[in-house]
């Protein structure tokens, strides 16, 4: 039990004696301790401070989060957790009942119980879960703008009934949600009473809003300007905390995904509600009225983007009447343009009210998200009007009484009765407590054909002049003689009643006098078709689709629509029929002065207001009572696993023997209960030691499936790897089979062709023998080659290597595409001036370098012309032997110049088929020449591949280019290389920048 705090009792079943006197005693001890909340059992009794408390934080949040009702101090968000808890739990679909006057605290409690649901879900932070919850938590900052008012009670008071069910994914993630709204106090638009203020938006709008904000819509910030907002001085509020909530508002919508154009839609309706409201009218010399200033009506047209201003001075100061395909056009007195105006001003606002709640469900809706799936489990949180009882109360305050009287009727079946009920159900010895039943003052106000809105529907139904006054003489009729209803017909003595106007009825909560005036006007809610086409023609689309019934034809009779009472009613049943189809769970808060003090606590308020709520009654039920009780089958499915004799199944019997022997091993049948189907568990300290134990063995058991079910996904998973490897060998092997006999098929003459298969294009290989057609590739192109070497003879392969080197360097197989010609389809002799006939003293020269340098052979000889760092050209032999590069003399063939081979470092040629070669030197003194050899022949190649050849392993760099960069004297020079058709012989030109080559 809520054992956990010196001040006061954290539980009221822990009272000695159950008497008034010390259940107010208690809540006053608690309450000047700043303890505001109080338990009977799991209903929860909340104060409200009217002072802000630091008890709503994270290190709060997290001493309740998944703790049981019992274990921590009593607060809201144990509630809360409940309610989560029981959902995820046993898949069951919940609800938070919040109840009490105005003024006691209802709509922060529901906006507590919000912020504790989006605080503990959502553990992985998945965005569109982070969404849901935002959308979910800002939604209240729009529906308290636009549908909560300043009252004598509360200064934030809800004017409207509100019920959100939050829809939840199988990990207890909130996915979505839907608000339904009830009965906006819509009256409120056009009259409040003294002292009180008109809705919050109104205020935001014109304290709140930028001035270029408020020129566009022609308005200023001075509230007295404007007629429906000036009827009471009290509770000015400071301009810079509107700001705030404007700023605040604006950001929710757009947050919640209201288009830009649609926002500007919101205010423009709100600016001309407060328009509306200045609009004056007098009457005309003959009949009908007139509007008095024009600029106003201008700027309502604007606003409302009519099709036209006529019509909509038409649509105020007259209405069409058809009937029986005729159509009359009927002009108003002062009086009823005056009325029809400030229906209007109604219709306009409370549309704009439902079109918010639509698009606001828009966006919450569940069915949007990947996550929702159409049996998701539910929370709902309703948050909904409280008794109310005012100086003059009318219609409104009728409607919101009898939802009051529904929700206590509710709570006595739920909590009272059928506990009750149960108990002699399941034959469990149980002493009868007595408890006020407000069955008869529901059945007062809602009974088909004998209630109060029964009475009022066949007012509003009559033909002809039906008044208020008559209303009230048929209600003193029909209901003399009840004993919760009178007037001052009925009950001449009681002079708290005025004659033909007032009538009280005898609530749970308290007797209201109520004044019969405007009844009958405020339920049949009448708004004439003429506002309704007049809007749906509006060039704005979202004002269009607000008011769709403006479709229908002028000459068309449209049916009575239902009276607000009547919808009121069925929306009332709807709702207690939901809440009857979840698990409740209840929050009673309670107003401990009128004041709105944090100090005061006046004893006799708040001793009528537990006397109305019955908790005195629910104290004594929860003491005598239980608290827990569950089917057999149910509890013992979920606490089996606790006891051995249970695990993992029970075969001694029933459920009922399971549960038994269960409780029996874990020493628990003291404290238990049996029914005929249920069990009963008296202490909740009981409760929390069987989910201790159960928590205790949960990891145990999910370890035990995790395995088992990773063991058979594991072996299923190896079986199917076996069974893949297997289809995947004989696969392959089909695969080979079937390529290979397509290679057969298309080499099968290779070998007898001139190509040897060359010009045959090799098979593409299945994507799984990807990696072995090329091998059988690469063995075709070996084989190929072999085919081709084998024809040539020993002595020229040498010659055909250099040749494929030549071709790597300088040919086609050069970088950048080398030469067009480089002496491929010609013999390869290397030594071409041993061929020429030279004279002796050439060969004494190659004599003596053999004999001096130790040289074998000569591999490479050819005249050349050759160019020094003078810019001068002459006729020079080019000698290469396996050491060294000679440049001889060309006429005594002595050695006039001699490099090492290791100091060659590269080799440029042009493109084409200039003979010009440029071998590059360590040293920088390149030698540039061109070589002498017949006509039609190229021997750049040779020379290219001679050197490449000699150089064997050492760097060799060749650049094919008709610019060659070199160096002669150690100085830089660049090449250009240049066909001249004009000249016969190759010659050297001096350049800017070095030589320029031409050849014939």
């Amino acid at each position: 039990m809520a054992l956990h705090t010196n001040v006061g009792l954290g539980d009221f079943i822990l009272m000695e004696k159950i008497t008034m006197e010390e259940f107010v005693k208690n809540l006053k001890l608690r309450h000047e301790a700043r303890q505001i909340y109080t338990y009977i059992g799991d209903v929860c009794v909340s104060v409200n401070p009217y002072t802000t408390l630091d008890i709503y934080g994270m290190d709060i949040v997290n001493q309740y989060k998944g703790r049981e009702i019992f274990e921590r101090p009593p607060h809201i968000f144990a509630i809360a957790d409940a309610a989560y808890k029981s959902m995820r739990r046993n898949g069951k679909d919940t609800c938070i009942v919040i109840s009490g006057e105005s003024g006691s605290g209802k709509t922060e409690a529901s906006k507590v119980i919000m912020r504790y649901i989006a605080r503990v879900t959502n553990v992985a932070q998945q965005d569109e879960i982070e969404r849901v919850k935002d959308v979910l938590l800002q939604s209240n900052d729009i529906l308290e703008a636009f549908g909560n008012a300043q009252t004598n009670r509360n200064d934030n008071s809800s004017r409207f009934g509100k019920y959100m069910d939050i829809n939840f994914d199988f990990k207890g993630d909130p996915i979505g949600g839907h608000i339904n709204n009830y009965l906006l106090e819509k009256s409120r638009v056009v009259q409040q009473q003294e002292g009180e203020r008109n809705f919050h938006a109104f205020y935001q709008l014109l304290q709140g809003a930028p001035e270029a904000e408020l020129k566009k819509l022609h308005l200023s910030r001075n509230l007295s300007e404007f007629n429906y907002v000036n009827q009471t001085q009290k509770g000015k509020s400071d301009p810079s905390s509107r700001r705030q909530d404007y700023t605040r508002v604006v950001a929710a919508l757009k947050r919640l995904g209201f288009p830009q154009e649609a926002t500007e839609s919101v205010w423009k309706v709100l600016a001309s509600v407060l328009h509306l409201g200045n609009l004056q009218f007098e009457a005309k010399e003959n009949e009908g009225t007139e509007i008095v200033d024009k600029k106003a009506l201008s700027k309502l047209g604007s606003l409302l983007e009519v099709s036209s201003l006529q019509e909509l001075e038409e649509s105020l100061t007259g209405r069409v009447i058809a009937a029986h395909g005729d159509v009359v056009r009927k002009l108003h007195n002062v009086d009823d343009a005056r009325r029809a105006r400030d229906a209007f001003a109604k219709a306009l606002y409370d549309r704009l009210f439902t079109w918010i709640v639509a698009q606001v469900n828009s966006a919450i809706d569940p069915s949007t998200t990947d996550a929702y799936v159409p049996n998701s489990t539910v929370i709902g949180v309703l948050d909904i009007y409280g008794f109310e009882i005012f100086g003059k109360n009318s219609f409104e305050q009728f409607c919101i009484n009898y939802c009051n009287e529904k929700l206590q009727q509710l709570f006595i079946e739920l909590v009272l009765q059928q506990e009750q009920e149960e108990y002699l159900r399941e034959g469990i010895q149980w002493e009868h407590i007595d408890y006020f039943n407000n069955f008869i003052i529901c059945q007062l106000v809602d009974q088909s054909h004998k209630g109060v809105i029964a009475i009022l529907d066949e007012a509003c139904l009559n033909v002809g002049k039906v008044t208020d006054i008559m209303l009230l003489e048929e209600m003193d009729r029909k209901l003399k003689g009840h004993k919760h209803y009178s007037s001052r017909r009925t009950d001449p003595m009681n002079k708290m009643l005025s004659h033909s106007e007032d009538f009280q009825i005898k609530h749970y909560a308290g007797d209201v006098v109520y004044t019969i005036t405007g009844f009958i006007e405020k339920n049949r809610d009448t708004l004439f078709q003429d506002f309704k086409r007049l809007l749906f023609n509006s060039k704005n689309s979202t004002m269009k689709l607000m008011w769709p019934e403006g479709a229908e034809h002028i000459s068309k009779t449209t049916k009575r629509p239902l009276t607000a009472g009547t919808l009121f009613k069925n929306s009332m049943l709807a709702l207690m029929k939901t809440i009857h189809s979840k698990e409740p769970h209840y929050v009673r808060c309670i107003k401990p002065n009128d004041a709105k003090s944090p100090v005061l606590f006046d004893k006799k308020l708040v001793e009528h207001q537990v006397a109305y709520l019955g908790l005195l009654e629910n104290v004594r039920v929860r003491r005598a009572g239980f608290a827990y009780r569950q089917e057999y089958w149910r509890f013992l499915r979920r606490y089996k696993m606790i006891s051995q004799f249970t695990w993992p199944n029970f075969h001694g019997g029933d459920a009922e023997e399971g549960t038994r022997v269960l409780l029996e091993d874990r020493k628990f049948l003291k404290d238990v209960t049996f029914g005929k189907t249920k069990i009963f568990v008296r202490s909740p300290s009981t409760l929390f030691e069987l989910e201790k134990a159960r928590s205790q063995l949960i990891p145990g058991i999910v370890i035990f499936l995790q395995k088992m079910c990773r063991g058979t996904l594991a072996r299923k998973q190896y079986k199917r790897m076996v069974a893949a490897r297997l289809i995947w060998g004989k696969y392959r092997k089909y695969k080979m089979r079937t390529y290979v006999n397509t290679l057969q098929k298309t080499f099968k003459n290779c070998k007898s062709m001139k190509d040897y298969g060359a010009s045959l294009a090799f098979p593409d290989p299945p994507k799984a023998l990807r990696e072995t057609g090329r091998k059988f590739e690469s063995m075709f192109m070996r084989w190929r080659g072999y085919m081709v070497i084998k024809k040539v003879p020993p002595e020229d392969r040498d010659m055909l290597k250099r040749k494929l080197l030549a071709w790597e360097l300088v040919g086609a197989g050069a970088g950048n595409g080398g030469r067009q010609n480089w002496g491929l389809n010609r013999r390869w002799y290397g030594d071409y001036l041993s061929q020429e006939n030279m004279d002796a003293e050439y060969s004494s020269t190659v004599q003596d370098i053999r004999t001096k340098d130790g040289v074998n052979n000569v591999i490479f000889s050819s005249k050349m012309l050759k160019i020094n760092k003078f810019k001068k050209t002459s006729d020079r032999l080019l000698l290469i032997s396996e050491k060294k590069i000679y440049k001889l003399d060309d006429k005594k063939s002595k050695v006039m110049r001699g490099e090492n081979l290791s100091d060659v470092v590269g080799l440029s040629c042009g493109t084409k088929d200039d003979q010009l070669f440029v071998i590059h030197m360590k040293d920088k003194n390149d030698l540039v020449a061109c070589l002498t050899c017949p006509e039609g022949q190229d021997w750049v190649g040779e020379l290219t591949a001679v050197l490449a050849t000699a150089k064997n392993n050492e760097p060799f760099k060749v650049k094919v280019s008709d610019e060659i960069h070199c160096y002669m004297g150690s100085k830089s020079q660049t090449i250009f290389i240049q066909q001249d058709p004009t000249s016969n012989m190759p010659s050297f030109k001096k350049s800017k920048t070095g030589f320029m080559f031409t050849y014939p």
